[in-house]
């Protein structure tokens, strides 16, 4: 009788303790905290990559997964799907979402320019401005992406119409590149290190630069808040503890970038990332370093830059009423340890 009573009591403590690493192990799926990076091996959205490699996710006890996608709308619909808690993607998606009756919010601003350039195929050289691209095929990382959206602002603002121009959906790096050598486009949007490869082999040369927070205020009239995290407003307000974390961990990395050279940060990275050319890597880095905020923190006049670009093209954007306070947050990178 007590070898019977004994059995049960071990196989009922046995699954007490199944039941409870069970539970641990849900809790512990359920705190994972996943993030799309509208292509993480490109410069201007470096500080994801960079506070995985740092280990600051870890050190705040957070459990996070990157996840890669080439195009920045991709990484949009991901987040609204449910798929995905956070992007790292611009900040202008927070606008245009609103404007779609969708609320997503900047967290943490990573950038005060975009770290674009508009690149021309030297197959042109009579190519001298924006205007000089009408019947042209323009390459864009996707359509509905940043690039798109910077692309249409500077097609309308050279007073070219809609229609006037193609915009093509070709990704960044190897496949922007082929799209070029195979004059699929004749010119582009794109961001570093895909900009130092086609400089150098002299196959393109650049139209407009907006890699600086100069650049970006003579072709966009203003600052322009570009690389960001994003989330739904819905979740940042139901999630404070973890999106503060998340704000620690990535304004540690802001205030690295600003106290680093563009070598020790490129040393952080994957190696991958150089594409074969660690030096051109670490050059373009060093260049366009200053795009970054130092502290997270969203400049003040930018959101009204962003607004009016948006504004000057999208039909989208054209007529509503925007509440831009609603579109960034700075209550967590300013509480930020």
């Amino acid at each position: 009788m007590f070898h019977v009573k004994a059995v049960r009591a071990i196989a009922g403590s046995t699954l007490t303790v199944l039941s409870l690493l069970a539970a641990t192990s849900l809790a512990s799926a359920a705190d994972k905290i996943t993030i799309m990076v509208g292509g993480y091996e490109k410069q201007i959205y470096l500080p994801a990559k960079l506070a995985e490699s740092l280990g600051y996710f870890k050190d705040e006890g957070l459990d996070v997964e990157l996840l890669n996608e080439a195009a920045g709308v991709d990484a949009e619909n991901q987040l609204l799907a449910g798929a995905v808690q956070g992007v790292v993607g611009f900040y202008d998606h927070c606008v245009d979402l609103q404007a779609k009756g969708k609320f997503v919010e900047s967290v943490v601003q990573f950038s005060q320019a975009p770290g674009e350039v508009e690149l021309v195929s030297n197959k042109y050289p009579d190519i001298k401005g924006f205007a000089d691209l009408k019947g042209k095929n323009l390459g864009v990382t996707g359509l509905g992406s940043s690039t798109n959206f910077l692309t249409l602002f500077m097609a309308a603002k050279a007073g070219l119409k809609p229609g006037d121009t193609v915009s093509v959906p070709v990704g960044a790096g190897g496949t922007f590149i082929a799209a070029m050598q195979q004059d699929k486009i004749q010119a582009g949007m794109t961001t570093e290190p895909t900009i130092s490869r086609l400089l150098k082999t002299k196959e393109a040369r650049v139209l407009v630069d907006m890699r600086t927070v100069e650049g970006a205020r003579a072709a966009l009239g203003g600052t322009y808040p570009a690389a960001s995290l994003y989330m739904e407003t819905n979740w940042v307000n139901k999630h404070k503890d973890d999106v503060q974390k998340l704000a620690n961990a990535f304004v540690k990395t802001m205030k690295f970038i600003n106290t680093h050279s563009a070598a020790e940060i490129a040393d952080k990275m994957p190696k991958d990332f150089y594409v074969g050319d660690k030096d051109g890597y670490i050059a373009a880095l060093e260049a366009g370093k200053g795009m970054f905020t130092p502290d997270g923190v969203m400049p003040e006049d930018g959101p009204k830059t962003v607004l009016a670009v948006l504004s000057a093209f999208s039909k989208n954007v054209q007529g509503k009423q925007i509440d831009l306070a609603k579109t960034y947050t700075t209550e967590f990178v300013k509480a930020a340890k």
